[in-house]
C-alpha cells in the first residue's frame, strides 16, 4: 500500500490544542496507580509512548470522585495528586506530546471497600458482575456529580492537561443513564431518550464551562451497547449529535458494555486463565473460573472492527471523529484516516511496541500485536503489561496465550 498522500504525520487539532501527528494513545487502564495517586510507574510508560512518537497520550480513566473508584489502583481527582500530575504533564511536553486525561464514574460498577459506600447509578438494581447491590442516585446526587465532572476538568487544567476526555460509554455513570438496559427511572432522569441525556446535559454543560477557552474536551461514547435491550445506531447517533450541539470538540466513536458485553468493547477471547491467575479474592476466582466463559463470550477480532459503525457517524456529523477499536497496522490506520477521521487512538498495539508510531515513520508496517488479551486479563488485578514483557510468565498463562492464539486462526 502507497502511504506518499498519507495524513499521518501531520498536525491536527481538537478544539484549541494541536497534535503533531493523528495517533493518540487511547484511555486503557493502565492500573498504575495504588492508592488512587500516580506513580513512576505511570510517567515511566506514558513518556515512553510520548517518546514513541504518538501525538498525544491519554492518561486514563480518572475517577471524579471516591464514590467512582472501581479499582484500588484507579487515579482519584484530587486536590492532593496536582503536584506529581504536573511532573508527569511536564515530562510528556518535554518530548512534543500532548496529554490528555480520561474522566469518568463507574456508578454500579464498584465495591464498598472500594467505592466507600454502596455503589450508586441511575437505577438500584443489583449488579451481578461486580456483584454487589447498587443505590438509585437522588436528584440532589446527580446535580452534584454533575458538578464534580467540572470540578475534575478543572484539576485537570491545573495538572498541566491539554486535554480532557469525558467517558460517556461502556456502561459507566453517565452510560448508565443513557441506557434502557440500566435507566428504569420514571421521572425526569428516564424514560425517553431526551430525558435519559438529562445528566450527560448537565455534566457537559459543567465541564464545557471548567474547559474554557484552552482545554481541548473529547468525549467518548457508544455507537452501540452491543446486545439487545441496550442503545443501538439510531438513539446513538442522537445522543452523538448532542454533544456536538453541546460544544464536544471531538468524539471518540466506541462500543460496548462493560458489565453485559465487555469483549464487544476489546474484541476477542478473554483469557479466564490470567484474569483469575492474578485475583487475590478467592471466591471471586472460583466463580470467574467456573462461570467466566458464559459471562463473557468471546467475540471475534478483526482490524478496524467498529469502522462500519464509524462510518455512519461520520456521514452525519461534522465535528472531528476520532476512531478506536482495532488499528494496530499502518494499513489499517491509513484506512482509517482515508474514511475522513482526523486521529485514530490506540492502546494494545503500543503495550509491547510503545514506540510503534515513529517506526512506523520509519516504515514498520505492525505492532506485532497478538490480539490474545493477557493484558486485559491482567489489568483487573495488576499493572497491564503485554504478555511479551513478562518476565517468568507463569507455564499455565503461557500456554493459555498459545490456545488463545491457535483458537483465533480458526475464528
Amino acid at each position: 500500500m502507497k502511504y506518499s498522500d498519507s495524513i499521518l504525520f501531520t498536525p491536527a487539532s481538537i478544539g484549541p490544542v494541536t497534535l503533531r501527528n493523528r495517533t493518540i494513545r487511547s484511555a486503557a487502564f493502565e492500573g498504575m496507580c495504588p492508592n488512587n495517586s500516580p506513580s513512576q510507574m505511570l510517567k515511566d510508560y506514558h513518556m515512553s509512548v510520548a517518546e514513541g512518537g504518538v501525538g498525544m497520550t491519554t492518561i486514563a480513566y480518572a475517577s471524579v470522585t471516591r464514590n467512582g473508584l472501581s479499582f484500588p489502583r484507579q487515579l482519584w481527582m484530587r486536590p492532593e495528586i496536582v503536584p506529581s500530575m504536573r511532573d508527569i504533564t511536564n515530562a510528556i511536553h518535554s518530548t512534543g506530546a500532548k496529554v490528555s486525561i480520561q474522566l469518568g464514574h463507574c456508578g454500579n460498577m464498584s465495591h464498598k471497600s472500594t467505592a466507600g459506600e454502596t455503589p450508586i447509578s441511575a437505577s438500584g438494581r443489583f449488579n451481578i458482575y461486580s456483584p454487589t447491590p447498587v443505590r438509585r442516585m437522588r436528584d440532589d446526587e446527580i446535580i452534584a456529580m454533575s458538578k464534580s465532572f467540572g470540578d475534575a476538568v478543572r484539576l485537570a487544567r491545573d495538572c498541566g492537561m491539554d486535554c480532557v476526555e469525558i467517558h460517556a460509554g461502556h456502561g459507566y455513570l453517565i452510560s448508565q443513564f443513557l441506557s434502557p438496559y440500566t435507566n428504569h427511572r420514571r421521572d425526569r432522569w428516564g424514560g425517553s431518550l431526551d430525558n435519559r441525556m438529562r445528566f450527560m446535559r448537565l455534566c457537559m454543560e459543567e465541564v464545557m464551562k471548567a474547559a474554557g477557552s484552552d482545554l481541548g474536551v473529547v468525549v467518548k461514547t457508544n455507537m452501540r451497547d452491543g446486545f439487545k435491550g441496550g442503545i443501538e445506531i439510531d438513539d446513538a447517533l442522537v445522543i452523538a449529535r448532542e454533544l456536538e450541539q453541546l460544544g464536544a470538540h471531538a468524539l471518540v466513536l466506541s462500543g460496548g458494555f462493560v458489565s453485559k458485553a465487555p469483549m464487544y468493547v476489546m474484541r476477542g477471547e478473554m483469557p479466564i486463565g490470567a484474569l483469575t491467575h492474578y485475583m487475590d479474592c478467592w471466591w471471586l476466582k472460583y466463580g470467574v473460573k467456573m462461570f467466566g466463559r458464559m459471562m463473557i463470550p468471546t467475540v471475534p477480532y478483526k482490524e478496524c472492527y467498529f469502522l462500519d459503525d464509524a462510518k455512519i457517524f461520520r456521514k452525519e456529523l461534522n465535528l472531528p471523529l476520532i476512531y478506536v477499536g482495532g488499528a494496530s497496522t499502518r494499513e489499517s490506520i491509513e484506512t482509517v484516516l482515508g474514511e475522513g477521521f482526523e486521529f485514530v487512538q490506540m492502546a494494545r498495539a503500543l503495550l509491547s511496541m510503545p514506540d510503534f508510531v515513529n517506526r512506523m515513520r520509519d516504515g514498520l508496517e505492525s505492532s506485532g500485536c497478538e490480539h490474545v488479551n493477557y493484558c486485559i486479563g491482567r489489568m483487573y488485578s495488576r499493572e497491564m503489561a503485554c504478555h511479551k514483557c513478562v518476565k517468568d510468565l507463569p507455564a499455565s498463562l503461557s500456554k493459555e496465550v498459545k490456545r488463545i492464539k491457535e483458537r483465533s486462526k480458526h475464528i
